[in-house]
């Protein structure tokens, strides 16, 4: 297989991550959308990793790996905190730094 096929499947990856972002209103479906955008993007470091034949693109995607990680546990930590708050994890509805 063509590594011009991972790099359009990433690419892909990445809207529909971006399109998830931008038109759910659920935090949890949002934070899922990132995680595909990351997932994109490991996807993206390993095929020119690839092309390149140099190992630095499978080290950031292992970097990324570990910031989606951290990334998941302090936006969880906070979806669960907004939801006992407020009853809900819309983020139309969440204006707690506003005043």
């Amino acid at each position: 297989m063509s590594l011009a096929y991972y790099l359009v499947l990433a690419v892909i990856l990445f809207a529909i991550g971006a399109t998830i972002v931008l038109v759910r209103r659920s935090a949890v479906i949002s934070l899922m959308g990132v995680e595909l955008m990351l997932n994109s993007a490991n996807l993206a470091f390993v095929t020119f990793a690839r092309i390149h034949g140099q190992p630095s693109g499978e080290v950031m995607a292992f970097f990324v790996m570990v910031v989606a990680a951290a990334e998941v546990v302090v936006g969880l930590a906070l979806i669960v905190s907004i939801f006992k708050a407020r009853n809900t994890t819309s983020l139309d509805d969440v204006n707690l730094l506003k005043n």
